[in-house]
């Protein structure tokens, strides 16, 4: 499907971002393996976190769904069930990695596949440390699903420096340790995402520069009864484009701003951009807020490395921004970015060459030129089947001269199934 974007004036309005994938993925695979029932509101109906719900349903797991509220049923850490067909991750690389920490800590067999674009992401991270625990999973050349996982003779603890700042990498280690007499401790130099240690409370302490997490058989997984928060990745769109609109007034409610997932915030605010937080409270274990976003002179910025890990998804979005603001802009440490659904420095690349922005793609970043008079060029954008290349683009074309086209706009549906909606519904 092609989506065609006009310009527009301003952006006013009011949006509940759709609710926030992480913890959706997160709240479903921790009931499963709950001994406990769990009712979880607001569940993300987008692609990826259905995929886990399908996933779970072929190992056995009973779940209930009436529209966004999910009733699991826990089948304990014993209770998963061999399938009868391989369990099919879909585009979403949270479900195959950290489901994989599940069934393998658990000795389920089971083959694990996914589209095009997910097997050709490396799942060698994970298949490393579950194999070192004594369990027994194996890829495609070592690195790509398909996935095998067969029956272990036990899960041994163990520590685990992260080898770089991925929660999905971390989580997937921890969900194995869940079966393990012994604890196994993950150590994190760089602080990541930490919905997995926030919802199993998992006990944690500081540790050199970041902090040390423990899971073990002898942790009891909570049930998982909550509504979850609006998606801070997904709000993250809206930031920018209120920022970046003369006239624009744009409030989000019930967003979700987990300290752990909104550098993207601090990164704007550095930037000069003007959003509030209103109302700050607490949904489970999460804390939520409103947040209004009024326009902006928006200033360059040499990104702080170390925030990179925390606003990796928000990147493509804050590099729209970045060709607005008055100076260049650098990133860097973003080399993650070449291993996500595209390779998104190159994506990002592309689309804003097209719109006639002044940047240099590097090895590991970008440097982008502003200009807060930026006009975009009308242009024809791929989205390479990335949700987040897609409305990326779709909010730089809204301050083209003329109507521009996004390819492949369909694949938004990955984690904002409303999203071009909500854009129609803003644009004056």
């Amino acid at each position: 499907m092609t989506e065609y974007v006009a310009p527009v004036k301003t952006l006013k309005g009011k949006l509940v971002p759709p609710p926030d994938k992480s913890i959706s993925h997160r709240s479903a695979l921790f009931a499963a393996i709950s001994n406990e029932k769990s009712l979880i509101k607001n569940y993300s109906q987008a692609a990826d976190p259905q995929s886990t719900l399908a996933c779970l349903q072929q190992l056995g797991v009973v779940i209930d769904q009436q529209d966004n509220q999910v009733t699991i049923y826990g089948a304990g850490r014993e209770g998963l069930t061999e399938p009868t067909a391989p369990l099919d991750c879909g585009n979403s690389g949270t479900t195959m990695r950290l489901l994989a920490g599940i069934v393998a800590g658990a000795g389920v067999e089971c083959s694990m596949v996914g589209d095009a674009s997910l097997s050709a992401r490396t799942m060698k991270r994970i298949i490393a440390p579950i194999t070192e625990m004594g369990g027994h999973i194996s890829g495609r050349d070592g690195a790509y699903a398909p996935l095998n996982i067969r029956p272990h003779k036990g899960i041994r603890g163990m520590r685990y420096p992260l080898p770089i700042a991925s929660a999905q990498l971390k989580s997937a280690v921890l969900l194995t340790g869940l079966f393990g007499e012994e604890p196994t401790e993950v150590v994190e130099s760089v602080l990541s995402r930490d919905h997995t240690e926030r919802l199993l409370d998992l006990k944690s302490e500081p540790y050199g520069t970041g902090k040390l997490i423990r899971s073990s058989r002898s942790d009891v997984i909570p049930a998982q009864t909550y509504t979850v928060p609006g998606d801070f990745s997904a709000a993250a769109f809206w930031l920018v484009a209120g920022s970046i609109h003369e006239g624009a007034e744009i409030e989000l409610e019930s967003t979700g701003m987990n300290p752990s997932r909104i550098a993207a915030l601090e990164v704007l605010n550095q930037m000069g951009a003007n959003i509030a937080v209103e109302n700050p409270r607490s949904e489970g274990k999460e804390p939520v807020a409103d947040l209004k976003i009024t326009p902006a002179e928006l200033k360059a910025i040499k990104l702080d490395p170390s925030l990179v890990p925390n606003c990796i998804d928000e990147l493509p979005v804050l590099m729209v921004a970045m060709c607005f603001a008055d100076g260049t802009s650098s990133i860097s440490g973003a080399e993650e970015l070449r291993h996500k659904e595209t390779d998104r420095l190159s994506a990002m690349s592309e689309i804003l060459k097209r719109a006639g922005a002044s940047i240099e793609e590097t090895e590991d970043g970008m440097l982008i030129h502003g200009n807060p008079g930026f006009t975009p060029k009308p242009a024809t954008y791929p989205s390479r089947h990335d949700h987040r290349m897609a409305m990326a683009a779709a909010i730089l074309a809204t301050r083209s001269a003329s109507r521009s086209q996004i390819e492949d706009a369909e694949c938004t549906a990955i984690s904002y199934p409303e999203f071009w909606a909500h854009l129609n519904q803003i644009s004056r």
